[in-house]
C-alpha cells in the first residue's frame, strides 16, 4: 500500500499540531484516506487530557493516569512504564508530537515486531536491556493483576512469575533477552494484546470512553 511505518519513537525536536501533514506521513496515521483530518482527532483527544489537571498544554502523569484509571493518587507501576514510553525525551511531560508517534505503536496497521519491541521496554523496568526475575517481573505481574482487579495469594503470584521466567528464559542464564522475548511472544501472542488498540483505525469516528467522560472535582480528588 506504500503506507511509511515508523519504527522508533524518536526524541526532540517533536513536530507540533502545526506540522500535522509531517506528523501523519511519518506514522501508520498515513494509511488512512484522511490522515490530517485524523491528526486532527488526535489533538483534540490531546487537548482534552493535557487540560484536565495542569493546563499548560503538556500531558503530566498525573494527566495520563486521571484519563486511564480514573484516580491521580494511586501509584501504578504499569502506567510509570506506558508514561516513560510516551515521554521521549524524558521530560516528565508529553509534547503533541511525542503523543501521537508513540500513540501510533498501538496502532493496528504497526508492524508486529515494532509493538514486540515496545512491549520489551514496558518489562524491561531498569532499562538494562533484559528482563529480570526478581523485582522486575514480579512488579510488572503484580501491576497486571492489579489492574484486572484480580487478588491472589503470594504462592500463586510466585508459581506465576516462575512459570513465566522458566518458559521465557531460554537460555538458563537469570534473565529475559530481546531475542528471548520474541521467541515467548511468538508462542504466546496474547502477551501483545495491550499493544493494539482498534479505535485508532479511525479516529474521526472514535473517542477512546474516557475523552467522552467529563472531569469531575471527585476524580481529582480520588
Amino acid at each position: 500500500m506504500g503506507c511509511k511505518i515508523s519504527r522508533q519513537v524518536p526524541s526532540e525536536p517533536t513536530p507540533s499540531f502545526n506540522h500535522r501533514s509531517a506528523l501523519a506521513s511519518d506514522t501508520p496515521f498515513s494509511c488512512l484516506a484522511v490522515s490530517e483530518n485524523e491528526i486532527d482527532s488526535l489533538h483534540k483527544l490531546f487537548q482534552k487530557l493535557s487540560d484536565s489537571v495542569i493546563k499548560d498544554g503538556l500531558i503530566h502523569k498525573e494527566e495520563l493516569q486521571l484519563a486511564l484509571f480514573k484516580n491521580v493518587n494511586k501509584r501504578n507501576l504499569f502506567l510509570d512504564r506506558v508514561f516513560d514510553l510516551f515521554d521521549a525525551n524524558k521530560n516528565g511531560r508529553i509534547g503533541f508530537g511525542e503523543f501521537v508517534r508513540t500513540l501510533s505503536i498501538f496502532h493496528p496497521n504497526t508492524p508486529k515486531a515494532v509493538k514486540i519491541a515496545h512491549a520489551f521496554k514496558l518489562y524491561d523496568l531498569r532499562h538494562t536491556g533484559f528482563i529480570e526475575r526478581e523485582e522486575v517481573l514480579r512488579e510488572m505481574v503484580l501491576a497486571l493483576l492489579s489492574e484486572s482487579d484480580l487478588v491472589l495469594p503470594d504462592d500463586v503470584v510466585e508459581m506465576i512469575v516462575d512459570k513465566t521466567f522458566t518458559e521465557a528464559d531460554a537460555k538458563g542464564d537469570g534473565k529475559i533477552d530481546l531475542e528471548e522475548w520474541k521467541e515467548y511472544v511468538a508462542q504466546n501472542p496474547s502477551l501483545l494484546k495491550h499493544m493494539t488498540l482498534p479505535y485508532l483505525m479511525d479516529m474521526t469516528l472514535a473517542f477512546p470512553s474516557f475523552v467522552n467522560t467529563g472531569v469531575s472535582s471527585s476524580d481529582l480528588k480520588a
